[in-house]
């Protein structure tokens, strides 16, 4: 066994990782209120889905949600963790200063806190931020033509994204400011140049379905480019319609149920967290 590793044969910074994912697994929650609880619930959900949908970069990029009742208060993943294994408990909480608030053996990325902080801040109806780097919503990103009206997934964010330029690995806090100028006011999607995707829901559901949606709509994109074929168009009124279809929200939303993104939220979770088994003889 080399003299450097522990047991088991890890390095010291291994075990250490290990023991720190172990405690905050296995570490009850801290009294939270009932808000907080269901949104620590949706959030750990939300990490979950974004790996079950492979849309994780490794330990890398972020969901944060605002404390319930708090302007200045969210919840992010701790760093080092997979999100297959994040759960309500482990989530971090941390002010809009980086400080972390509560008692937790982890400590939260730098770039994380740069782009979810200043989302925060300056837009208090985001209650939820998605950021991800895929394979194809990167690409998209780095196309001098960005997202293109070219499918239904896409038309959902016709004149409704927005762009950030690349200024290197998201460190700096002066960025803050120019991302919050470059998104603006009411967008719900915005793509960082040569970098990535990010969505803000008014709750974690919409946020990760507006990303979901995103996502796909960057596949389709690539997968059509890489056919080399024309792409058929959808004229511009068209695609408006469909754009406002989306926001209404009232073809798929339940009866009685002002959130349109409650009952598509219901069958995502049974992704995570499945039903008993049926057959399809039942």
């Amino acid at each position: 066994m080399n003299p450097e590793h522990g047991a088991g044969g890890l390095p010291p910074g291994l075990i250490k990782e290990r023991d720190m994912q172990l405690q905050a697994v296995g570490r009850k929650a801290p009294p939270v209120s009932d808000a907080e609880r269901q949104v620590r619930e949706d959030l750990a959900a939300a990490y979950r889905l974004v790996a079950h949908y492979g849309m994780d970069d490794s330990i890398y990029t972020h969901i944060s949600a605002r404390v319930p009742g708090t302007e200045d208060q969210f919840l992010i993943n701790p760093f080092g963790m997979l999100f297959k294994d994040i759960t309500a408990s482990s989530l971090v909480k941390i002010d809009l200063d980086g400080r972390i608030l509560d008692d937790s053996p982890w400590d939260v990325n730098p770039a994380g806190f740069t782009i979810h902080s200043a989302v925060h801040s300056a837009r208090h109806d985001a209650a939820c931020v998605l950021h991800t780097h895929t394979v194809a919503g990167v690409a998209v990103s780095s196309l001098a033509g960005g997202l293109q009206p070219c499918n239904q997934w896409a038309l959902q964010f016709y004149n409704r994204v927005v762009y950030h330029d690349f200024e290197g690995i998201a460190l700096d806090a002066d960025e803050r400011e120019r991302l919050v100028a470059d998104l603006g006011p009411t967008a719900r999607a915005l793509i960082l140049r040569n970098h990535g995707l990010v969505t803000l829901g008014r709750t974690v559901s919409e946020a990760f379905i507006l990303m979901l949606n995103l996502e796909r709509a960057c596949r389709v994109q690539v997968a059509i480019q890489s056919s080399g074929l024309p792409v058929y168009p959808v004229p511009a009124e068209v695609c408006e319609k469909t754009a406002q279809q989306y926001e209404s929200g009232d073809s798929v939303r339940q009866p009685g149920q002002p959130d349109p993104n409650a009952r598509e939220w219901r069958a995502l979770l049974q992704r995570i967290d499945p039903l008993p088994a049926t057959s399809y003889r039942d």
